[in-house]
């Protein structure tokens, strides 16, 4: 599994308002600068983080964007999984029914479940809150 950089920034973007909540609405170009993402490879990751759960936007002068909810409320799992379309080691596992013609006497299957059920473990136990808190600390399992 690898993370692509779409991925990466929109952590990094919602960290960015995470940070800067007290400051209501951020522009896009305040983000930009401060991450060093362009402006434009922003507004294609906002597209995707368009859900009234994930972020609110106002138009117009002092228009931009705001976490919906408190950085408490927001998993890294649950933002890589909008930004990636899912968190599977492997592509057999994407699908609720798995579709591989040799998934019944697959002899690995168990391996790359378990490592599935690692990942989301540990993806879904992380929160923007806890990387504001705790800088750069590392995340050891």
């Amino acid at each position: 599994m690898k993370i692509s950089t779409k991925g990466r920034y929109s952590l990094r973007m919602l960290l960015d308002l995470a940070e800067h909540k007290n400051e209501g609405f951020i522009s896009l170009k305040d983000i930009s600068e401060r991450q060093g993402i362009s402006k434009k490879y922003l507004e294609q990751i906002v597209t995707q983080l368009s859900h009234p759960d994930i972020l609110r936007a106002n138009r117009g002068n002092k228009g931009g964007y705001m976490l919906a909810k408190e950085p408490d409320k927001y998993t890294v799992g649950q933002i890589l999984r909008i930004t990636e379309g899912g968190l599977f080691p492997v592509a057999c596992l994407a699908d609720e029914t798995n579709k591989c013609e040799r998934s019944e006497g697959c002899k690995t299957l168990c391996i790359w479940k378990g490592l599935e059920k690692v990942i989301n473990k540990y993806l879904d136990g992380i929160t923007l809150q806890d990387i504001l808190h705790n800088g750069t600390n590392e995340y050891i399992i």
